[in-house]
């Protein structure tokens, strides 16, 4: 899924607004559980040197919160990386151009749903 996809699918799976908090980084979107106000998921294009990844020019990623079983095994698969700028037990990066599509929706859902039990 590429960001227009995903910034599509939120709203109309979730019914939220993206939040651009931050105005030296306009493209970062933060989704919050209308709820609990809890961020569960954060789009961003970050720097490929700043996630280990070879190459100049930034990626399009997207931070969503995990159980730490799961977060291990997606570690182990193409695609992910431990969160940036989050906390690395409970939240993971997912590489927009690599991650498996068919699996963003899932994960997001899983996300949104661990924060609604907050």
């Amino acid at each position: 899924m590429d960001r227009q996809e995903i910034l599509d699918h939120i709203r109309r799976e979730y019914r939220v607004p993206g939040e651009r908090l931050w105005l030296a980084y306009p493209d970062y979107v933060v989704f919050r559980n209308p709820r609990n106000k809890k961020w569960f998921a954060v789009l961003m294009d970050v720097e490929k040197r700043k996630l280990g990844l070879e190459g100049e020019g930034k990626i399009d990623v997207m931070n969503l919160k995990c159980d730490p079983i799961l977060l291990g095994s997606l570690l182990q698969g193409r695609g992910y990386r431990p969160a940036f700028h989050m906390n690395k037990t409970n939240w993971v990066t997912v590489l927009l151009d690599s991650a498996p599509p068919e699996e963003i929706p899932e994960l997001l859902r899983i996300s949104y749903d661990t924060v609604d039990r907050k």
